[in-house]
């Protein structure tokens, strides 16, 4: 599903009260660069698993939603759903 971005949660497989989220076109890519230490805000806390994502047509909502979850209210959305 290559026409999609997907906002995603992932969880640290070592602590599991540590969460990232992201936005990105291809999932299974940015796992894995998560989990090579690609990203700075990541590493220290791989390896990391999917823990929710949400996919969006439109990039303008899926930048909203990312914005959102990152915002207070998001996050304890996102702990209480998610």
């Amino acid at each position: 599903m290559r026409n999609f971005f997907y906002v995603y949660i992932l969880v640290s497989d070592g602590d599991e009260t540590i969460h990232y989220t992201g936005i990105t076109r291809d999932l299974t890519v940015r796992l894995k660069e998560h989990n090579q230490g690609a990203c700075i805000h990541t590493r220290k806390y791989r390896p990391w698993s999917i823990e929710t994502s949400v996919a969006f047509r439109s990039e303008s909502k899926a930048k909203a939603f990312e914005r959102y979850l990152k915002s207070g209210s998001g996050r304890e959305f996102a702990r209480r759903h998610f």
